[in-house]
């Protein structure tokens, strides 16, 4: 029976190190490979042009490189990118490339399906089938970093993990994706142009906190109303506002760092003065910004888009609250690559 092969990139670069002692060669040969893997982003042993064949097919023999592949992509008119990735079991996630005008922005997933239950999400109505490991993540980064360059001459500036999943149901993973993204020997980009966004796992978020990270947080909230969050986001029963907002002062108290807030207004749903108040109440206990995004159907009819008029409501009282507040439109709809619509039709 065949023993089944070691993804080579689960090895640290210490590991990487003794295996080639225990080979019989020299511990800096690891280093080389290492490189090769992070740096480099070399999907296949042979690419290592600067390690012998021998050596070569030693690790062939050891390992595999478990690499994603970009399976479909879809490009929209508004020149937002949208990847089909399939990975090495077959599953698929999705991942989206953002262009503006000074920058490019990558829209990664965390997990394959969702372990949340928001009734507005499209990925939501996907089972969780499991957590994406760090190179899955990490390769999702390079693919669009490749495409960033290509189709926009510039090279990735941002990443958010907004894509499929909840991030910090995949806490372990997620954490070393970014280490290695940030570390100089990867792809060396900055913690502060990374975003991690939570439908909010407060004992996570204090984990987070705890452990100093350096990149940006924030929460997928859409309503600071008890009744009315747990109508739209079930899990929300379990983790309350009250226990979300507290994680999120212990988080500021940690860190210092403001706090973003996503938010849609629906129709009929949270477009009442009532709802801003309790979201201006919400936000008081430290520095905070609101992103008002637009809606995305997914078909079923049950959220609308609120009216202009709601909208104009939200900026208003929230600015005369000073509190700083976007409206954002959305990116890449005609190709269900916006917030809310991945695994729709794919």
């Amino acid at each position: 029976m065949e023993t089944k092969k070691k993804d080579i990139r689960a090895l640290t670069k210490e590991q990487l190190r003794e295996f080639f002692v225990q080979q019989g060669d020299k511990a800096f040969r690891g280093n080389q490979v290492y490189e090769w893997l992070w740096s480099k982003s070399a999907h296949h042993f042979d690419d290592m042009t600067n390690i012998s064949k021998q050596t070569r097919d030693m690790l062939d023999a050891n390992f595999v490189i478990n690499h994603i592949e970009v399976d479909a992509m879809q490009k929209s008119s508004d020149g937002t990118i949208k990847n089909a990735v399939r990975l090495h079991d077959g599953l698929i996630v999705e991942s989206v490339l953002i262009p503006a005008k000074n920058r490019t922005t990558a829209c990664v997933s965390s997990q394959v399906g969702c372990s949340l239950d928001c009734k507005f999400c499209a990925t939501a109505r996907l089972k969780r089938m499991r957590n994406l490991n760090p190179d899955e993540i990490y390769d999702q980064v390079v693919a669009i970093d490749q495409e960033s360059r290509l189709y926009h001459d510039r090279p990735l500036s941002n990443i958010v993990f907004m894509g499929m999943g909840e991030p910090l149901m995949n806490y372990n993973n997620v954490l070393k994706a970014i280490d290695k993204i940030t570390s100089p020997e990867g792809l060396g980009m900055s913690p502060k142009r990374i975003v991690v966004s939570t439908s909010g796992v407060p004992k996570m978020i204090k984990k987070m906190a705890d452990e100093e990270v350096k990149f940006k947080l924030a929460v997928s909230l859409h309503s600071a109303i008890d009744e009315v969050r747990t109508s739209i986001m079930p899990f929300n029963a379990t983790f309350p506002l009250s226990d979300l907002r507290e994680s999120l002062q212990y988080w500021y108290a940690k860190t210092k760092n403001r706090i973003t807030y996503e938010y849609v207004v629906w129709k009929g749903i949270n477009d009442k003065r009532k709802d801003v108040d309790a979201l201006v109440e919400f936000c008081k206990f430290a520095p905070s910004k609101v992103n008002l995004i637009e809606y995305n159907p997914i078909d079923d009819g049950e959220f609308q888009q609120a009216n202009n008029e709601a909208l104009d409501m939200y900026v208003n009282v929230l600015e005369k609250n000073n509190i700083t507040v976007t409206v954002r439109r959305s990116r890449g709809k005609d190709i269900d690559a916006a917030c809310g619509q991945l695994a729709n039709k794919s």
